[in-house]
């Protein structure tokens, strides 16, 4: 009896691959019809090991982007920091340096008002002794970017395509009737595919609790909640719910957007970082009744 080559390689198959193979086979014996389709043949092939968890997450998240417009991802007008084209060289020296941000819309009377985008950096020569440069020198008109808008309903995948091609990094977002409905940073792109991304200001992720006055507090959303009821003296359920984020979830009902407030007892949670999958990072409010 001749075993040929055929016959060899079978025998070395795994069980694994040719499980991942008879079920590749089958559904490329008629081409995808819809996005299931598609999920199904990545769920395939990270339970048969092909791709690991990672990967799966970031190709999932490739796809997120075609379902997601600009306002589900967008940094609230409520939660925009931003600085006044009326502020000393002082004051925006300083607001830039607490904030750590590396670009900031300016306003002229309101935030419905934004007149450029202003680049940390470029500040740094008023803190430096540049040879030839004096500060009284300074004009904050000189040194404003234009900004870019772009409406709510925008596609995020079409968004991420606009930024690489203008070689723009932040947008300012409009409502319906004209006015700042917030804003986007390829940063909140980019976390939709490839998860948070944590940055040098980024310290109050790494600590659990983190007091920022008598009554305001940030705390991680992977904060235990035996923990938390240990800080604030609470007695939240540790049997039902793991973490605070898991805590705030249920009483959203659904997964919150970053801007989004929750009162639960005496504590009013405001949602700071959260992306599509979990709630990265939550202001905690203490009633004052």
């Amino acid at each position: 009896m001749n075993d040929g080559p055929s016959s060899s390689s079978s025998a070395k198959q795994s069980p694994g691959s040719a499980g991942w193979w008879r079920r590749l086979t089958q559904r490329m014996a008629r081409s995808p019809q819809s996005r299931e389709d598609l999920m199904g043949l990545l769920q395939a092939a990270r339970e048969d090991n092909l791709l690991d968890s990672d990967a799966a997450d970031m190709i999932r998240g490739v796809f997120d982007t075609s379902q997601l417009q600009v306002r589900d991802i967008m940094v609230p007008r409520a939660q925009m920091i931003v600085l006044e084209q009326t502020w000393s060289l002082d004051r925006l020296l300083r607001e830039v340096v607490e904030a750590g941000h590396s670009r900031f819309p300016v306003i002229g009377d309101s935030k419905d008002e934004v007149v450029g985008i202003l680049l940390a950096k470029d500040l740094i020569k008023f803190t430096a002794n540049v040879p030839g440069f004096e500060v009284g020198t300074y004009d904050l008109r000189r040194w404003l970017r234009p900004a870019v808008f772009v409406p709510e309903s925008k596609r995020v995948n079409v968004l991420l395509k606009d930024f690489r091609k203008g070689h723009n990094h932040m947008a300012i977002v409009a409502d319906e009737y004209g006015g700042v409905a917030g804003l986007v940073t390829i940063e909140d792109v980019l976390e939709q595919i490839v998860g948070q991304i944590d940055d040098e200001f980024d310290e109050s992720e790494s600590a659990h609790i983190l007091k920022q006055d008598d009554r305001h507090y940030l705390v991680n959303g992977l904060t235990p909640v035996g923990e938390f009821n240990r800080y604030f003296n609470a007695d939240f359920s540790d049997e039902e719910f793991d973490t605070v984020a898991g805590l705030v979830m249920h009483g959203f009902g659904h997964m919150p957007r970053r801007g989004e407030s929750l009162r639960i007892d005496r504590f009013q949670f405001n949602v700071q970082r959260a992306d599509s999958r979990r709630v990265h990072l939550l202001q905690v409010a203490l009633s004052q009744t």
